[in-house]
């Protein structure tokens, strides 16, 4: 399936006429990418997508060393490079001239060194922010995207699946990370979308701990938190955690409440009520179970071409569920100097306004011999 450039260039060029923008200057690179099909990480180099509203004309300004790859890849033609010698706001300037008054520009990513280069070249151009236009586009995720993550989801799973075959006593977290990410470039990846986590034993109380050279032992909990991007751009995120040799008693009761909060997260998933639902009632499995103090994140947040986008599922959003939303649901329950529990997963509000889970990775629990 073919992603429509063509579409997404129209819808943001409409909105940008209704906010009487002239100029829009688009530099993350995944809205780059997003509005081109064009995939680079520019570094400290300049890089930007240009939409002159005056003319309707579309530039894409690039380093010189990339020229040749956007000419292959990127949807708007109009390339311009610019080599390590050039200043690129001059040759911005020559580009669009001096007369127009409105700027777009994405406020979270401008830096203010670029603002203030910018402000040297249009000394009477006014600023407006531009990034919610593009949230609001890239929030709602097309079916041929959702192709897209499906692929990023089957390989991380094929993944999950094959590495832990690999887990045993002695390893430590960061030796199965590191054969966790070459198993992503063996099944097809471009590489891991995020830092790959693996916790053992009482580091997976960290939400966000790092791998390191904690060994396994018999009795850890193992926390695996990884995801890849593919070729095709788009992203993955999954959360499974494992028992090494044996569960306690303890160990299965937590475990189980997070599956409870898991399913009762993604079942409450349906277009046309509040977000914070499904945040609310994946909560409510572990405050009734007395966990609700080792739960202090939100329960998701969005993803495509980037690990997190819109929507945050938080239990104060008020934002509506809608047609087209991709999200996590990823409950956890997180005790200091004991250990957590974590189960991700991937869920789609489809076309009929009900969840479509894309990961199919079992849910329950697993003992790794």
């Amino acid at each position: 399936m073919a992603i429509d450039y063509q579409k997404r260039l129209t819808a943001i060029q409409r909105d940008l006429k209704e906010q009487n923008i002239d100029v829009a200057i688009i530099t993350a690179p995944a809205n780059v990418f997003y509005y081109t099909g064009f995939n680079s990480d520019p570094h400290e180099r300049f890089m930007a997508l240009v939409l002159d509203n005056r003319n309707q004309r579309l530039s894409l300004f690039v380093p010189a060393l990339d020229e040749q790859i956007a000419t292959d890849e990127s949807f708007v033609k109009n390339i311009i490079p610019i080599s390590d010698e050039e200043d690129p706001f001059t040759k911005l300037k020559n580009e669009l001239g001096a007369t127009f008054q409105h700027f777009g520009l994405e406020m979270k990513t401008v830096s203010m060194f670029r603002h203030n280069q910018l402000k040297n070249v249009f000394p009477d151009a006014s600023y407006s922010d531009i990034q919610p236009l593009i949230n609001k586009q890239r929030l709602k995720k097309s079916r041929e995207e959702i192709v897209y993550l499906q692929e990023a989801v089957t390989i991380i799973e094929n993944v999950l699946n094959e590495g832990i075959k690999k887990v045993k006593v002695g390893m430590t977290e960061a030796e199965l990370a590191a054969e966790l990410e070459y198993l992503m470039k063996k099944f097809g990846a471009v590489g891991p979308s995020f830092s790959t986590i693996v916790l053992a034993g009482e580091k997976a109380a960290l939400p966000h701990g790092r791998p390191g050279k904690r060994a396994f032992k018999k009795g850890d909990y193992l926390l695996i938190d990884f995801g890849v991007i593919t070729k095709s751009g788009y992203c993955s995120d999954i959360t499974r955690t494992f028992i090494i040799g044996e569960a306690t008693e303890e160990q299965r009761n937590i475990y189980d409440i997070v599956l409870q909060s898991n399913r009762a997260g993604i079942n409450a998933v349906k277009a046309g009520i509040p977000l914070k639902t499904f945040d609310i009632e994946a909560r409510k499995v572990i405050i009734e179970n007395g966990y609700g103090d080792y739960f202090n994140n939100r329960v998701g947040h969005g993803l495509g071409i980037e690990v997190h986008e819109e929507p945050s599922i938080h239990e104060h959003n008020d934002q509506i569920a809608e047609k087209g939303l991709l999200f996590t649901i990823e409950p956890g329950i997180y005790i200091p100097d004991y250990g957590g529990v974590r189960i991700e997963d991937e869920v789609y509000i489809n076309e009929d306004g009900a969840a479509e889970v894309l990961t199919t990775f079992p849910r329950d629990m697993q003992i790794l011999k």
